[in-house]
């Protein structure tokens, strides 16, 4: 990454963002926001600094003040040409001064500031000492809906996105898997999804055999033999935004067993997608997968939650979990994607991200969720 995201966003769409961002910490009570960079950064302003450094580099925003982005001299170039720039002021420091003065300068001095998530401590800590009277909230905690809702420009940046990961799929299931190892598998996944469009590869996971019933396993040295069911999840950023897809293939024939979990994770899955539509809450698309899971007997071995959002990351707020009541909205897009892991022998995933629409969802990935047999 240079210093800025290849989106096609202008500086009026940064800068109705930053407005937007101002109105809602007011909402919740607060007196601004300050973001370091990171996902907040680039959302809101299209910059990421082109190396992440211990010098002080910050967005404030708050009610009444235009933003301004506090970034170091050396850097300053940079931050001028990120496509949110001429929505923003920059005010620059040297090394040798006290960036904390600096972005004291433009704080209430009794407020309470949400504060991105990546924030070095060392600077909340330098912020905190320079205005003792201040205190902060962890955006994901104050304003975890943020970023959740996307405009018609970032829907398309997300259907492209898994359509690229879709062909990822395609072409990958075209290769022997039998003899070789997971790492292999892996290696050509990435760079299938570079081949389709994207920049940034963030995970390909392949769990072969019982290193499928861990979750994270991503790759190992094991070799993919006969018969093992093969969990591939993998994703990444193409043109500043995520893809991320599982689906879960077998080498040659499965077992009557295997077919049946199959069978159960990909009802599931569809439950789940069904239970997509405006005003439901989060927790029912987790509710109608997980109770198909439970009903079949499996339901100790559905072991995550169902779902997480999906923007300029792959995984952030809303999580569709037990215990989140945060209603759906459409132009919220997150993933939908039940397992069974059994210890020891093997798991199933069925992934796929989905997008709230006026009168339910739509998937944003279109490769076949049935068993699918490789060599």
């Amino acid at each position: 990454m240079t210093g800025t995201t290849p989106a096609p966003f202008t500086a009026a769409d940064y800068r109705a963002r930053m407005d937007r961002a101002v109105r809602s910490a007011a909402d919740a009570g607060l007196a601004g926001l300050l973001v370091a960079p990171g996902p907040d950064l680039v959302w809101l302003t299209g910059y990421t600094p082109t190396a992440i450094t211990e010098r002080l580099t910050v967005l404030v925003l708050a009610p009444g003040r235009d933003p301004v982005l506090v970034v170091p001299t050396l850097e300053a170039p940079d931050a001028e040409q990120a496509p949110g720039a001429p929505a923003l002021t920059l005010r620059d420091w040297t090394d040798g001064t006290d960036p904390y003065a600096v972005t004291a300068g433009l704080l209430d001095d009794r407020g309470r500031f949400g504060i991105s998530d990546n924030t070095w401590a060392m600077h909340l800590l330098g912020l905190q000492r320079t205005l003792p009277g201040t205190s902060y909230a962890a955006l994901t905690d104050a304003l975890p809906m943020l970023r959740a809702v996307k405009d018609k420009a970032e829907l398309d940046l997300l259907a492209a996105a898994g359509a690229a990961a879709d062909q990822a799929f395609e072409e990958i299931r075209k290769l022997p898997f039998a003899g070789r190892r997971e790492s292999d598998v892996g290696r050509d996944l990435a760079a299938l999804l570079r081949r389709f469009g994207h920049e940034q590869v963030d995970f390909t996971i392949v769990g072969s055999g019982p290193n499928g019933a861990n979750p994270h396993h991503e790759v190992g040295d094991r070799e993919i033999r006969p018969g093992d069911m093969v969990v591939l999840d993998f994703g990444g950023l193409k043109d500043g935004y995520g893809s991320d897809t599982t689906r879960t293939v077998h080498v040659g024939e499965p077992t009557e067993e295997e077919r049946r979990v199959h069978d159960v994770v990909r009802a599931a899955q569809e439950a789940g997608y069904q239970a997509v539509r405006p005003g439901a809450a989060c927790q029912d698309v987790d509710r109608a997968a997980r109770a198909v899971i439970a009903d079949a007997g499996y339901g100790a071995y559905f072991i995550h939650r169902t779902g997480h959002g999906i923007g300029v990351t792959t995984h952030e707020p809303p999580y569709m979990i037990e215990g989140e009541e945060q209603p759906l909205v459409p132009g919220m897009c997150f993933s939908v994607e039940p397992g069974i892991y059994l210890p020891g022998r093997f798991g199933v995933r069925i992934e796929d991200i989905v997008t709230v629409t006026e009168d339910g969802g739509r998937r944003l990935n279109n490769t076949t969720r049935e068993m699918v047999t490789v060599d």
